[in-house]
């Protein structure tokens, strides 16, 4: 791969003599973002990584490195995107034409889409009707409006900035439960991702046809990749599924409520795993809540994931959600599913005493972190907004 360092942040990735990059993809994100981005690169494609300037040079200069457990290996395979086939570089927003791309998927956390230059680039992105691939847990709004029957200006009030959304073509809008769990080992450079929980990105299909063509060719090629880290050609987990139903990006729902969300207590967190089995009784419970929610809108029970398959999978899970350590940190907004999970229960005459209970401790420690913020408290503990 060919890096130009002297350009600073500008992308000038070039391809491999002879080798036809397939599809030219744009990922705002370059943490969580990375995941996907390599999973593309195996598949010999061309990815850009939308971040800040800083990693946007370390990105150009160094790539990126991402380590995966392997099933019978006793150390995380590191893969670094020079090794693979397709082509990387990475962009500040300003720096972005997104008419130059087939596919952009949206990586960050939603609040982050209203940070100066995002804001703009995604305007740009709309005006552009480009395809847009959310892995996300907050679904962007152009996606709920495909939901039959659902009120979205009801929904509106859940997001930081509801606007950003604006003039984007619910039928060029996907969503992926991203269910795979990765974190930034906190040692280590930007340009590092260590995946703690190696399952796949779940999505629904577009609505328009073309697009979806596509989510399915990129489905097919990160199956087919495999990767030779010196002793044989190896299989790479973390997946793309493609569905039909726009209801199975909506299993993660019951997962986020009945475990990252109540890792956040009145005044400090717990991981996961001990928000799921410190009451195994009362996650089922909050968790086929849920899922009965979903169901509601019209998902059916293959479209979910059951409770005890979840409640296995978050034995895995040592650390806090990403949403109880940003609270912690200071965040001023996080991703609310649980107000909007909240919100449409009552558009479907439904209440959860335990829901209700979640939502306020989130408003309440928000509210606390605003305060603190506007006393200048948490100034040295900013998060950047290109973070994930």
């Amino acid at each position: 791969m060919a890096y130009d360092a002297s350009h600073g942040n500008r992308c000038t990735c070039r391809h491999r003599t002879g080798v036809h990059m397939k599809y030219n993809v744009l990922i705002l994100g370059a943490s969580y973002g990375s995941l996907m981005g390599t999973k593309l690169l195996l598949g010999g494609h061309r990815v850009s990584l939308v971040c800040t300037a800083p990693t946007a040079r370390l990105i150009n200069r160094e790539g990126t490195r991402v380590r995966f457990p392997i099933r019978g290996r006793e150390t995380l395979l590191e893969i670094a995107s020079r090794d693979l086939p397709g082509a990387l570089c990475a962009s500040t927003p300003d720096q972005v034409d997104p008419g130059e791309f087939d596919l952009v998927i949206l990586g960050m956390q939603e609040a982050q889409y209203g940070s100066p230059g995002v804001r703009e680039l995604m305007r740009r992105i709309a005006r552009a009707h480009k395809p847009c691939f959310a892995i996300m847990n907050m679904p962007p709004l152009p996606y709920l409006k495909r939901i039959p029957g659902l009120s979205t200006e009801a929904l509106k009030a859940c997001y930081a900035d509801p606007a950003l959304w604006e003039g984007f073509d619910p039928a060029l809008m996907a969503l992926a439960s991203p269910d795979p769990q990765a974190f930034r080992p906190p040692e280590e450079p930007k340009n590092v991702l260590q995946v703690g929980l190696p399952t796949n990105f779940k999505a629904a299909r577009f609505e328009a046809e073309a697009p979806t063509a596509l989510l399915r060719e990129l489905e097919a090629d990160i199956e087919e990749a495999r990767f030779d880290p010196g002793e044989g050609a190896i299989e790479i987990p973390v997946k793309l599924k493609v569905h039909d139903s726009i209801f199975v990006p909506l299993a993660k729902w019951p997962m986020l409520i009945a475990g990252n969300y109540r890792c956040i207590r009145p005044n400090d967190m717990i991981p996961i795993r001990e928000a799921v089995h410190g009451n195994v009784d009362e996650s089922r419970s909050i968790y086929e809540w849920v899922a009965r929610l979903c169901e509601g809108l019209g998902a059916v029970a293959g479209d979910l994931v059951p409770f005890e398959k979840y409640a296995k999978a978050a034995e895995s899970l040592g650390k806090p959600s990403s949403a109880a350590r940003a609270l912690f940190s200071g965040a001023e907004h996080i991703e609310r599913v649980d107000s909007l999970v909240g919100r449409i229960a009552r558009q479907q005459g439904l209440q959860s005493d335990a829901l209700h209970e979640i939502v306020r401790r989130v408003d309440e420690r928000l509210g606390r972190n605003r305060s603190c913020a506007g006393r200048g408290f948490y100034a040295a503990t900013a998060v950047p907004a290109l973070a994930k």
